[in-house]
């Protein structure tokens, strides 16, 4: 009995020991920020035709924590389309994707907001009729 006690409390030292190890190593996290090339200031858009969303696949990391991105469209600065992104699921490292642009009123403080590993906004572009 003696001998099992022993043996239980080195099998219990031995997990403490590894447990201290794996929770003091860090866990690195890459986040990639990638900038909207298009649109840009100045870019207009008409409803319903097919346009790409591009971004910079300039610094990306080896490891990206979340590669699936969304791409919302906000207006005046807010999220509009959070409930209805104009694309979604996508492979964020593509550095492109092609959308529909939706039936909006037209206006010039439309932007693109792309989210994966986290979240950037393009310049303000103009949807017309």
């Amino acid at each position: 009995m003696m001998a099992s006690t022993s043996f239980m409390n080195f099998f219990v030292f031995i997990f403490a020991v590894l447990s201290a190890l794996v929770s003091a190593s860090p866990i690195k996290r890459d986040v990639f920020v990638p900038p909207i090339t298009s649109p840009t200031a100045g870019t207009v858009w008409t409803i319903g035709s097919r346009q790409n969303v591009t971004w910079s696949l300039d610094n990306v990391p080896a490891q990206i924590t979340n590669p699936k991105g969304v791409i919302v469209l906000a207006k005046d600065g807010l999220l509009i389309g959070l409930d209805n992104p104009l694309a979604q699921d996508f492979d964020i490292t593509l550095g492109r994707f092609e959308i529909t642009v939706p039936v909006v009123a037209p206006a010039d403080d439309y932007a693109l907001v792309l989210f994966g590993d986290s979240g950037n906004i393009s310049p303000n572009f103009t949807i017309t009729n």
